[in-house]
């Protein structure tokens, strides 16, 4: 299986640069009031392009895993109480589960 998966990796990576060496050709780069850089490989526009959206895609992301995240822990602290319900001991609660702090 290990090997089928770096044979991919060669293939695609193959691909890539194939792609890479067809789209060599200078093309002029134009931003917002009139700015223009000239002579840029597509290949580098195209980069930077997909770096970008990979970036954005990411950051998109973070706010989800942020949730699993708290998530996460308040099931862990909840499966903490009902263990320790079932041994018959008391569970050590912190004060702010018990009386949430108020916003100043």
């Amino acid at each position: 299986m290990r090997y089928l998966v770096w044979a991919l990796r060669l293939l695609v990576f193959v691909a890539v640069l194939m792609f890479a060496l067809k789209n060599t050709d200078p093309v002029a780069v134009k931003f917002y009031a009139d700015y223009v850089i000239q002579d840029v490989p597509l290949i580098v526009v195209m980069l930077a392009v997909f770096v970008l959206g990979a970036l954005f895609g990411l950051l998109l992301t973070v706010p989800a895993a942020l949730r699993r995240r708290r998530e996460a822990i308040r099931l862990r602290r909840e499966l903490d109480r009902i263990q320790a319900a079932a041994n018959g001991t008391t569970p050590v609660v912190p004060p702010e589960a018990v009386a949430p702090m108020s916003p100043l």
